[in-house]
């Protein structure tokens, strides 16, 4: 274990962790009273035949009269969990539960986890559309790229309720609002930045994505080849229309070649930097070191070097959280009952995150704490704002 991995678990021990997963970590709490005879046959057989015959006549009724207008199914195959790989469903279904436990504790959203015997595109996607009935939104968990890609592409057609790639959206919502926090604290404006994204899969092409939607127009995105420019024969179609969308300079090259003068690292692959290559980035830097469990560079290294460092690591500041966004986004979606979740209700959450930590910004601060109380209702708010 290195000195890093060392300082993030602290005195965890194995004892501690598996007793605190044994049995699980979810349940079911029943919410109607069953105190009673009478209580029972509200709950239950005969008075639950009345909605039942109710939402026969009027499906949508099923949103006020059952847990699926709160309900978020939370899906993984497993091919790509955390920083363990393909580790197949059982093993993914901790993290799930997790991931269940996070909506509920943040966004006051009930979620079941679901994972997939199968890595078929096709079996996925047919097996979502017959569970349908049972949820009110898909948060799709741990998919490798690029498969990732087109399952959400393929889900988000063929299903009427809110659907987002957490590993892709959530960390692109959450480094756009870190990347308000920094430039506020700075005083610099966000359009003139050159940013360098390491990493072409799925939260690295979100991230592009999402930073030229906000007005950021000179992206360029690296992966384990070098710079991706439309002049490479290797490129995926997911990489070769990045290709098109960023690097507007035309760069060639690896790692040296783009931090040239850049003003923003965002590393989301565990490809690790060397100071070297940090020393030619453009004075008062911003560095966003993501990849967990050890970034891509050390925080103590990269402030050397850079005027804003972060990381996804709780043990240091700034850290780039997922769970800023995604109960917020979701709650904001069912709240407004959206059929999906754009890129208008996205770019909403990241200001709404940033919004929460705007009194408070220092270099060391430039998002909310991700146990911030006040971020998930603001999230929700503006996602749901942004839908109607």
């Amino acid at each position: 274990m290195t000195a890093l991995n060392e300082q993030a678990t602290g005195r965890l021990t194995d004892e501690e962790i598996f007793l605190a997963h044994e049995g699980g970590k979810l349940g079911v709490s029943v919410r109607a009273s069953l105190a009673d005879s009478r209580a029972l046959s509200i709950a239950y057989t005969p008075g639950v035949a009345r909605v039942s015959t109710a939402i026969a006549r009027d499906a949508a009724l099923a949103r006020d009269y059952t847990w699926t207008g709160r309900l978020v199914a939370v899906v993984s195959d497993g091919t790509a969990v955390l920083g363990l790989g393909d580790i197949g469903p059982r093993a993914s279904l901790p993290v799930m539960e997790g991931k269940a436990a996070l909506f509920k504790a943040f966004g006051g959203l009930d979620s079941i986890p679901i994972v997939l015997d199968t890595t078929d595109v096709d079996e996925i996607v047919e097996t979502l559309v017959r569970l349908r009935p049972s949820f009110g939104a898909v948060n799709l968990e741990d998919v490798s790229s690029p498969r990732c890609f087109e399952l959400e592409a393929r889900l988000i057609e063929a299903l009427d309720c809110p659907v987002m790639h957490d590993d892709q959206h959530g960390t692109a919502i959450v480094v756009l609002a870190a990347l308000r926090g920094a430039t506020t604290v700075l005083s610099r404006d966000p359009g003139s930045l050159r940013v360098v994204v390491s990493g072409a899969g799925a939260a690295g092409v979100a991230c592009a994505r999402i930073l030229i939607a906000a007005g950021i127009t000179d992206v360029t995105v690296l992966d384990s080849r070098g710079i991706v420019h439309a002049g490479r024969g290797d490129l995926n179609p997911i990489k070769a229309a990045l290709a098109e969308e960023t690097n507007p300079a035309g760069r060639t090259g690896g790692l040296d070649e783009a931090l040239n003068g850049a003003d923003v690292f965002i590393g989301v692959s565990s490809a690790q930097v060397p100071e070297e290559s940090l020393k030619l980035m453009a004075p008062d830097g911003i560095v966003f070191a993501l990849s967990n469990p050890d970034p891509e560079v050390h925080p103590e290294v990269a402030a050397r070097h850079a005027a804003v460092v972060a990381t996804g690591r709780s043990d240091f500041p700034n850290q780039i959280n997922n769970v800023l966004a995604f109960p917020g986004v979701f709650a904001g979606a069912l709240n407004a009952g959206a059929r999906r979740i754009t890129e208008r209700m996205k770019l909403a959450a990241a200001e709404a995150i940033a919004s929460v930590a705007a009194e408070e910004l220092a270099v060391d601060r430039i998002v909310p704490s991700a146990l911030d109380p006040r971020v998930a209702p603001a999230v929700a708010d503006a996602v749901a704002r942004a839908a109607e």
